[in-house]
C-alpha cells in the first residue's frame, strides 16, 4: 500500500515543556486506511496530529506527505491544510463565523473558488453530514453533535485527501458519539485515508480499523485483535480492553468457549459462544432474511404501510442519507448504529431484516434496516417477501 502520510523520528518539546512530548515517533498512515491513535491522556497523540498539517514543526525528525518532506512556507502550508483536514477536539476553536453557511464556505472562499464553487461545495458539504436546512442558523444555537458536523463539514467542502479527528466523540452524550462515528466510517467507505486520536479502546473507531497504541514508551502498532490482546501492552499504555474482548478472555480462561482469534464484533463473538454450548452454529427451521431498499427510491408511505401490517418487528437507519430520510418522514427508529450487527442477529433468531440504503454519490452511503418475521403460511416467493433478498447465516 502506498504511504500517504509519514513521520520519521519525529521529536517536539513544548515551550517551557518538562519533557519531549514526542521523542524517537515513526509512523506511516497508507492512503485509502483507517487508522486509529490509541491512547492515555498526554501521551502525544495530539501531538502528533497537529504535525500532520503543519500545525507544528518537529525539533528533529521529518514529516512526509505523498514522499516529499514538508515545507513550512504559507503557500505550501496553505496546500498542505486543503490536501489534509483536521478536524479539532473542539469544534468551538474551529467555528469561526455567525452562521453555519458561512463557516462552511470559509475555506472554499480562500480556496479562491468562484461563488458558484463555493456554494456547491457548502451544499454538498452539509449534505454530506445530514445538515442541510441548517444553512442561516447560528452555530452557537447547535448541540454538541451538530457543531462537530459543522467542523467536519468545513473541511469536507475542501475536499481533503486525508481527515484527521482529534478525538472526535469528546464531551458529546452515546448517541451523538454514535453518529459521529458512523459519519467517519462513511467517509472511509469512499476512499478517504482517515486518522483518529481516542483514549478509549471501547471507541468505535477501533472495531473495524488498524489501531495503534500509544505510551510513553512509543508508538506500536498493529491490528485491533493484536493490540488488545497484548495485556502489557496495554498496562504500558494506561489502557484496557474493549469490553467484548476483556469478556471474550474471561470466558477462554474459563474454559467456556476455546481460544483463538479474537472476535471482531458482537456477531462473531456470538457465534463463538454458540458454537461452544452447541458445537456449532445452531440450525433454525426458518432462518431470516436481509432486505436491501434505497433509501433515495423509497417512499415514506411504503415503509409506514410495511410497519402497520405488522410484518416489520425492527426498523433502523445507518447513514447519513438514510436518517435524513426516516428523520423527515417521521419514522421511529430501533437502531440507529451497528444496525448491520443488529440485522444479522435478529435474522439469525428467526426473523427477517430489512436493509434501506441510499446510492452512493460522492461516498455517501445510506441504509434503512426493519426487520420482519416471516408467516408460516406465506409464499417465500410473494413480493411482500422483498425481492433478491440474501438468507441470513443459520
Amino acid at each position: 500500500m502506498t504511504p500517504l502520510l509519514e513521520t520519521d523520528n519525529v521529536t517536539y518539546t513544548y515551550p517551557n515543556g518538562p519533557a519531549p512530548a514526542l521523542s524517537g515517533v515513526s509512523v506511516t498512515i497508507t492512503a485509502g486506511s483507517k487508522t486509529a491513535l490509541v491512547g492515555a491522556n498526554g501521551a502525544g497523540k495530539s501531538t502528533l496530529l497537529l504535525m500532520l498539517n503543519g500545525i507544528l514543526r518537529p525539533d528533529s525528525g521529518e514529516v512526509r506527505f505523498s514522499g516529499r518532506p514538508l515545507a513550512y512556507d504559507n503557500r505550501s502550508l496553505r496546500d498542505l491544510r486543503r490536501r489534509v483536514g483536521f478536524v479539532f477536539q473542539n469544534p468551538d476553536v474551529q467555528i469561526i463565523a455567525p452562521t453555519v453557511e458561512a463557516d462552511v464556505a470559509f475555506g472554499p472562499v480562500n480556496l479562491g473558488l468562484s461563488p458558484d464553487a463555493v456554494r456547491r461545495a457548502v451544499r454538498d458539504a452539509l449534505g454530506y453530514v445530514g445538515l442541510r436546512g441548517y444553512e442561516k442558523r447560528p452555530p452557537h444555537h447547535l448541540s454538541g453533535g451538530e457543531k462537530k458536523r459543522v467542523a467536519i463539514a468545513g473541511i469536507l467542502a475542501m475536499e481533503p485527501a486525508v481527515l484527521v479527528f482529534d478525538e472526535p466523540t469528546s464531551s458529546l452524550d452515546p448517541a451523538s458519539s454514535e453518529e459521529v462515528m458512523e459519519l467517519l466510517d462513511e467517509l472511509a467507505s469512499g476512499g478517504r485515508t482517515v486518522l483518529v486520536s481516542t483514549t478509549t479502546s471501547n471507541s468505535p473507531t477501533v472495531g473495524p480499523i488498524r489501531s495503534s497504541s500509544w505510551s510513553t514508551a512509543g508508538f506500536l502498532p498493529g491490528a485491533p485483535e493484536e493490540v488488545f490482546s497484548d495485556h502489557d501492552l496495554l498496562a504500558a499504555a494506561r489502557l484496557k480492553p474493549p469490553a467484548l474482548l476483556d469478556l471474550y478472555n474471561e470466558l477462554a480462561l474459563r474454559g467456556v468457549i476455546d481460544p483463538g482469534a479474537p472476535p471482531k464484533s458482537v456477531l462473531e463473538f456470538t457465534d463463538l459462544v454458540e458454537r461452544a454450548m452447541h458445537g456449532h452454529v445452531p440450525d433454525r427451521d426458518e432462518p431470516g432474511q436481509i432486505y436491501l431498499c434505497n433509501a433515495d427510491l423509497t417512499g415514506g408511505d411504503d415503509i409506514r404501510a410495511l410497519i402497520r401490517s405488522g410484518m416489520v418487528d425492527r426498523v433502523g437507519a445507518m447513514g447519513t442519507r438514510a436518517k435524513e430520510f426516516v428523520g423527515r418522514e417521521r419514522i421511529l427508529l430501533d437502531y440507529t448504529y451497528g444496525v448491520i450487527d443488529k440485522c444479522i442477529l435478529k435474522a439469525q433468531r428467526g426473523e427477517l431484516a430489512h436493509h434501506h440504503h441510499g446510492r452512493h454519490g460522492r461516498a455517501r452511503p445510506a441504509a434503512y434496516r426493519g426487520v420482519r418475521r416471516r408467516e408460516r403460511t406465506g409464499d417465500p416467493g410473494d413480493p411482500g417477501a422483498g425481492v433478491g433478498e440474501p438468507r441470513a447465516r443459520s
